[in-house]
């Protein structure tokens, strides 16, 4: 890469790195601390709380797909900067809420603001301004990214300790907007169709690609995966405490998820030229139903749940990657955004059945361990899943012209 191009890249890493760690610190990694709170001063239970936050996830899956074509058609400054906006209206709408009726309301423009500003509106970014590969450039900014939950668990527990949770979320409203849309507005204007050829490179329309079965296959093993994730992500802290460990030790063994997110993308990116992409995402894949397994036998022992968590954010780091790089492998890159997008729908809806389904199951059962047991039978369907989807594309699937020949070589 010459060194306008470099420039440029780490321009656009550079902004989107900030921008990604505030808007899943403050969007997505928050709520699990300050949802209690917001529960009682409204008057509902834990699945009351959760249920818009989990209606929000799924209207960011619902307008994922629109928001991918207008990535490929207009690029991200204006998008992003857009939906950093709309973050501040509605965590502004959070802090001030008093009524269930204002609380939904935020929480749907939240999640509008969701799907304009988290990692697949930065990837498709990324794909539609860098004329060179864009994979190195992904992998870079998910580095910085797996951050936020470390950073901002403890830090919304330190600021709801102090301030409130009502003034938390004003602070997380500002950030978005005097630090988060003033960056996005410096994403660089052009994109890559206009700064050289390999913009041009061809790739398969949405409508080809919705008539294989590899598309279909991957789409569900994203989206059984980030059922469990989602659950787990927000859902973990609670159960472990449920299960008879403090909250301080639980809190403070979650927040290993975000350097081990880090760690996992490290270790992609030294090996990732070496070792193909499918037997990558095989070996991850089949991580995360193994490590629940042990979780459900070994419940009690902290050494377990810290464990647990390691293995959860490795990877959980080289799966968002995948979701990154994975379409621009299989499908081509000239309609990405819209490809990415449709591909992350169903993920970003079963993401927002996820929190709930543990708030539900806790609920009915009480019981940790039938929760466990149930993520580890959706994370094996996920594996399975991606398996088939990895066996028909090298197998050459008519719909995925061209994939196998793409993934011998990567």
């Amino acid at each position: 890469m010459s060194a306008p191009g470099n420039t440029r890249s780490r321009r656009i890493v550079g902004i989107l790195a900030v921008t990604q760690i505030l808007a899943w610190g403050s969007l997505y990694y928050a709520f699990s601390v300050l949802s209690p709170h917001m529960g009682r001063a409204l008057g509902i239970d834990a699945q009351g709380a959760m249920a818009p936050f989990s209606w929000a996830l799924l209207l960011g899956g619902l307008v994922a797909a629109p928001a991918g074509r207008l990535f490929d058609r207009i690029g991200g400054r204006r998008l992003m900067a857009c939906g950093s906006l709309l973050a501040a209206c509605g965590l502004l709408m959070l802090a001030r809420v008093d009524s269930i009726g204002m609380y939904w309301l935020a929480w749907s423009v939240l999640g509008i603001a969701m799907a304009l500003t988290m990692y697949e509106a930065a990837f498709a970014t990324i794909n539609r301004a860098l004329a060179e590969s864009p994979r190195r450039a992904i992998t870079t900014l998910t580095l910085f990214g797996g951050f936020a939950s470390t950073i901002f668990w403890p830090l919304t527990l330190a600021l709801d300790a102090r301030l409130g949770w009502r003034s938390t979320w004003l602070v997380y409203a500002a950030l978005q907007l005097f630090v988060c849309a003033p960056l996005h507005a410096l994403l660089p204007s052009h994109t890559a169709a206009s700064a050289g050829p390999v913009a041009a490179s061809t790739g398969m329309a949405l409508s080809e690609v919705l008539r294989g079965s590899v598309f279909w296959k991957l789409a569900a093993a994203f989206a059984a995966q980030s059922l469990v994730s989602s659950a787990l992500t927000v859902g973990l802290i609670r159960l472990m405490h449920d299960a008879g460990h403090p909250l301080s030790t639980v809190v403070m063994l979650a927040a290993l998820f975000g350097p081990m997110q880090v760690a996992g993308r490290i270790a992609e990116m030294a090996i990732g030229r070496r070792v193909r992409s499918q037997t990558i995402g095989s070996v991850t894949f089949a991580a995360l139903p193994l490590a629940l397994g042990l979780l459900f036998v070994f419940i009690d022992q902290l050494a377990a749940v810290a464990a647990f968590c390691i293995v959860f954010g490795l990877s959980n780091g080289v799966l968002t990657i995948l979701r990154g790089t994975l379409p621009q492998e299989l499908f081509g890159r000239a309609h990405y955004g819209a490809i990415a997008g449709a591909l992350v729908s169903p993920a970003l809806v079963a993401r927002a059945a996820g929190p709930l389904a543990v708030a539900a199951l806790m609920a009915e059962t009480g019981s940790p361990r039938a929760v466990l047991a149930l993520l580890a039978a959706v994370a094996a369907l996920s594996f399975a899943c991606y398996l088939m989807a990895i066996w028909r594309a090298r197998a050459g699937a008519p719909a995925a012209e061209g994939t196998a020949d793409v993934l011998r070589k990567s």
